[in-house]
């Protein structure tokens, strides 16, 4: 169900994108990843993942990659993105092993949930994104690598 609400809303294309060459062989974090079921339907979804980011003095820095966060599009709108986010991030101030990354909307993302572009400056994913788009946020006592790092899988 979690696949076939992924096709409708970001296509079946969607496994060519960067963000799946990060998470590549990774399994979702079961602490992190949550559904939104009403009338016993799949309406919406939030994946996190094991990354980490690894500087070229060969510093490894574990993070958590947020996303995808996928409604049903008959039914975005109506606020299950923002409280699967919500319930993720309350999740995530006891559970995360590290801070939070993302590829998204930085005004959506930065201002309803606190992400932000600061410390992502110089890493680099394994594919074409928008610098301005990779977001990070430090959770749980987990603070972001600075400095240069490929973000991949652990």
């Amino acid at each position: 169900m979690v696949e076939d609400l992924l096709d409708a809303a970001f296509g079946s294309d969607r496994f060519g994108r960067t963000a799946y060459r990060i998470r590549e062989g990774a399994d979702a974090v079961p602490e992190l990843s949550f559904a939104a079921v009403e009338d016993d339907a799949l309406v919406g979804t939030i994946q996190c993942w094991p990354v980490a980011h690894r500087a070229a003095d060969g510093t490894v820095t574990p993070l958590v990659m947020v996303g995808p966060v996928a409604v049903r599009p008959d039914a975005q709108r109506g606020g299950h993105g923002r409280t699967l986010m919500a319930h993720m991030l309350d999740a995530a101030q006891t559970k995360a092993d590290g801070g939070l990354m993302m590829i998204g909307d930085p005004e959506y993302y930065g201002r309803f949930f606190g992400f932000a572009a600061d410390a992502t400056g110089e890493w680099e994913l394994p594919g074409p994104f928008e610098k301005r788009r990779l977001l990070a946020r430090a959770v749980n006592g987990h603070g972001l690598p600075t400095g240069a790092g490929m973000i991949g899988p652990r």
